[in-house]
């Protein structure tokens, strides 16, 4: 059986992130911000899951794909205009199993690390 872990959630307008990618992400709705400051507490690690519909103002569960990219913040910064910069790096991908509905702060789920498939087909 595989581990499994409670993650904090940014869901992501417009991009994909992917392991092995360093971005730097900008940051302006409340619950994603709460969520970075929890986990600059902790261990700096949050899944980061791309939205299916970029205009929605408040993700849901059905709103963000089932995979994401469990992330490593290597640097926060918040700006003047109440928005805070981030860089991240995408570390290992992830299958979202369930999203916990406990924090109503900030979006945390449920994840299981997705183990990359390798195809041995002859070219």
């Amino acid at each position: 059986m595989k581990a499994s872990y409670i993650k904090p959630v940014l869901p992501l307008r417009d991009i994909v992130i992917f392991p092995s990618m360093v971005v730097p992400l900008f940051v302006g709705r409340d619950k994603s911000i709460k969520a970075l400051q929890e986990v600059m507490k902790s261990d700096k690690s949050i899944v980061l899951v791309t939205q299916k519909n970029s205009e929605v103002d408040d993700p849901d569960e059905k709103d963000l794909y089932g995979y994401g990219c469990l992330s490593k913040i290597l640097q926060l910064l918040k700006l003047p205009d109440g928005t805070v910069k981030v860089l991240v790096e995408g570390e290992k991908r992830v299958r979202i199993l369930k999203h916990d509905k406990k924090d109503e702060n900030f979006l945390t789920c449920e994840v299981e690390i997705a183990e990359d498939q390798n195809s041995s087909k002859e070219l």
